[in-house]
C-alpha cells in the first residue's frame, strides 16, 4: 500500500469496500464498490479523514459537497478547517428558498469541492458548474478515493486540479482489485 496513510487506508477498506456487481453513476459496472456511507456515518472514521485532508486543502473561502455524500464531508472538513461551507443540490428545490447552494451565498468566493469517491466526476462536473454560474470560482476539488485517472481528467478539463486522499491503486483491495 503506497500511501502516507496506511491505517486510514485499511480502516476505509475494511469499512467500505463490498465486492458484486454494482452500477456507477457513469452508467458502467463494476465488481467492487465503495460503500461510502459507511465511512461518512462513523464519527471517528469521518474526522480521521477530514484530518488528513486538511493539510492538503487549496486556500479557498468555501468548503462546498454536493448531495449527498459530500454533505458530511464538508461539514467534517469545515468543521476541522474553521471554514464555512455549503451544500450543493442536483437541482434547486422549487420550495422554501429554492436554492441550489445551500447553507449561504457563493458569488465572489474561493470555493474548493470536496466529493467522496470519483470515478469519472460527473456529479463534481455538474456542481462545479452549477457554482460557478452562481458566481463562484472553483479551482480545487478533493476526494478521498479516486477509483479512476478519468475522473481528474475530467476535472482537469474544466480548469481544476483533483487533489487525491487516495488512487484506488494504492489502496490495498481484496481480490486483486
Amino acid at each position: 500500500m503506497a500511501t502516507e496513510h496506511p491505517e486510514l487506508a485499511r480502516a476505509l477498506v475494511d469499512a467500505c469496500y463490498l465486492e458484486g456487481s454494482f452500477l456507477l453513476r457513469s452508467g458502467a459496472t463494476s465488481d467492487h464498490y465503495f460503500d461510502k456511507y459507511r465511512f461518512e456515518a462513523e464519527p471517528a472514521l469521518l474526522k480521521q479523514v477530514a484530518d488528513a485532508l486538511l493539510p492538503r486543502m487549496p486556500p479557498a473561502d468555501l468548503i462546498a459537497g454536493p448531495e449527498l455524500g459530500g454533505v458530511p464531508l464538508a461539514v467534517a472538513l469545515s468543521s476541522a478547517s474553521g471554514l464555512p461551507c455549503r451544500f450543493v443540490r442536483k437541482a434547486a428545490k422549487t420550495y422554501g428558498t429554492a436554492q441550489l447552494a445551500e447553507g449561504g451565498p457563493v458569488d465572489g468566493q474561493r470555493v474548493v469541492m470536496i466529493e467522496d469517491v470519483v470515478s469519472t466526476g460527473g456529479q463534481l462536473v455538474e456542481s462545479i458548474g452549477a457554482l460557478r454560474a452562481l458566481g463562484a470560482t472553483v479551482e480545487s476539488a478533493m476526494v478521498v478515493v479516486l477509483r479512476d485517472p478519468v475522473g481528474s481528467e475530467n476535472l482537469a478539463a474544466i480548469g481544476v486540479d483533483t487533489v487525491a486522499l487516495f488512487h484506488e491503486h494504492e489502496l490495498d483491495l481484496p481480490s486483486g482489485h
